[in-house]
């Protein structure tokens, strides 16, 4: 059955695809929009976005870390931005497979991960499954130590048939003003909502947002947490003290997986401490990129 998923108009397709920057490249799942810059020679770091924002959300670090000498690497995950949004389910063996297949597809052996929100449960999953392709691994108020608690009006939308036909028929405006609570600079919400809206006119968005709340990718990941810790992969993790989207709480779950993370607490910060406060994470990050005495053993 086809729902009438208001406001997507337009197919996701070549000449769409020509209003974006970077690159395509076919997966078994789909096409994965990318972006890859820097010297083939150096380290290479490997961004993994959350539950709906696209790559632009990686901006600040991204140049950053490039400017510093890093070969970086961002994505859309499949339903976003300008990846494709294939009929498929929005689980986590889909991301993780993405992510794999893309290293693959670049001839990436090794590199260090940063996922953020969903994304830090994704880059956790590939990190206990691919461990060899990892070299550090940096989670960014990280989803799934526990389960998300959703308000009524999302839970509904999970219910078959029902759930879609009310998300299909709701207003695009509903989902561009939630993400105000990702961030507590409110100076930075009107530029944030713009970016993100670009996605949202492409059919098959809002389906693969449904697909990944029915999929589990809002629940808990904390024995995904728990085996990565077992690996000891040299680990840092930042959140926001004032995050209103995955409690700042949960980072002492994140804590007893993976007990040798590096903890940084990000004040007077939202959801996105990097993209808020790219100065102090930023130099953060650089250290633990570039210092030796993090490399695994």
């Amino acid at each position: 059955m086809t729902f009438p998923y208001l406001g997507e108009n337009k197919d996701l397709n070549d000449i769409a695809r020509k209003e974006a920057s970077g690159a395509f490249i076919s997966l078994s799942d789909g096409v994965t929009h990318y972006e890859l810059r820097g010297d083939e020679n150096a380290q290479t770091i490997v961004f993994v976005h959350g539950f709906s924002v696209p790559y632009f959300i990686f901006d600040p670090t991204f140049d950053f870390l490039f400017g510093a000498g890093f070969r970086v690497l961002r994505y859309d995950l499949f339903g976003r931005g300008f990846s494709d949004r294939p009929r498929v389910k929005y689980d986590i063996h889909l991301f993780v497979r993405q992510l794999k297949e893309l290293l693959d597809a670049l001839n990436i052996k090794q590199a260090s991960v940063i996922g953020l929100s969903m994304g830090g449960a994704i880059s956790t999953a590939f990190t206990s499954s691919h461990s060899g392709y990892v070299i550090k691994h940096v989670m960014i108020d990280p989803a799934g130590a526990e389960k998300i608690e959703l308000p009524l009006a999302v839970k509904t939308a999970k219910i078959p048939v029902l759930g879609d036909l009310l998300f299909g028929l709701m207003g695009s405006g509903n989902m561009v003003k939630g993400l105000a609570s990702d961030v507590l600079d409110k100076k930075l919400v009107e530029r944030f909502q713009e970016q993100y809206k670009t996605q949202m006119q492409f059919k098959g968005f809002k389906r693969a947002i449904l697909s990944s709340m029915r999929n589990g990718m809002l629940d808990s990941f904390y024995e995904t947490y728990q085996r990565a810790g077992q690996l000891k992969k040299p680990t840092l993790l930042f959140w926001g003290r004032q995050d209103a989207t995955v409690p700042y709480d949960h980072s002492a779950k994140i804590m007893r997986a993976i007990p040798h993370a590096e903890f940084h607490t990000i004040e007077n910060c939202g959801h996105i401490p990097h993209y808020e406060k790219p100065e102090l994470v930023n130099s953060i990050l650089l250290d633990f990129l570039s210092n030796a005495a993090y490399e695994a053993s």
